[in-house]
């Protein structure tokens, strides 16, 4: 048996706890990256960790307009979603782009030459392929996350409307 939808008060009231538990760890995560890419000297990366923090307080901000009962407060979710995800994308062209070969720890010498030996890579190589990997990783997880989360605001934002109609 189906389960009645939500009234559009709970929904509200989820998309409010969603709005503040995503935007707080966008901004908290961003924003620590920013600071640790500063402080490595890395302007870009820097850069890229203060449009995160914003993209947070622009879902945080989107949450309070809700709160206050404006319902432009919908389109500030919305929006805050494809613009971490640009975000994102620029830190992997970034990744890319700048991408330095780290220096391997004594003991995993052994374990990259022996993986690298695998795939008929030197080191070097193993490692910008890994680095590839890993970019191409976080930029999928990053269109599944962001995708997911743009459509879940898209698909309440009606239920929110009414329930801030109701208020």
């Amino acid at each position: 048996m189906q389960q009645p939808p939500l009234l559009p008060e709970e929904t509200l009231a989820r998309v409010l706890r969603l709005a503040r538990f995503d935007g707080t760890g966008a901004l908290l995560l961003g924003g620590m990256f920013a600071l640790s890419a500063a402080m490595s000297g890395e302007r870009a990366f820097a850069v890229i960790g203060l449009l995160g923090a914003a993209a947070g307080a622009i879902e945080l901000h989107g949450g309070e307009l809700l709160k206050q009962g404006y319902v432009r407060g919908m389109n500030w979710l919305i929006a805050s979603q494809p613009f971490l995800l640009l975000v994102i994308f620029a830190y992997c062209g970034l990744r890319l782009w700048y991408f330095e070969l780290p220096p391997v720890p004594e003991s995993f010498q052994g374990i990259f030459a022996a993986s690298a030996q695998q795939w008929n890579m030197t080191v070097p190589e193993y490692q910008e392929a890994l680095n590839r990997l890993t970019v191409l990783a976080v930029a999928t997880a990053g269109v599944g996350f962001q995708g997911w989360m743009t459509i879940y605001y898209l698909r309440r934002r009606h239920a929110v409307i009414r329930a801030l109609a109701v208020e």
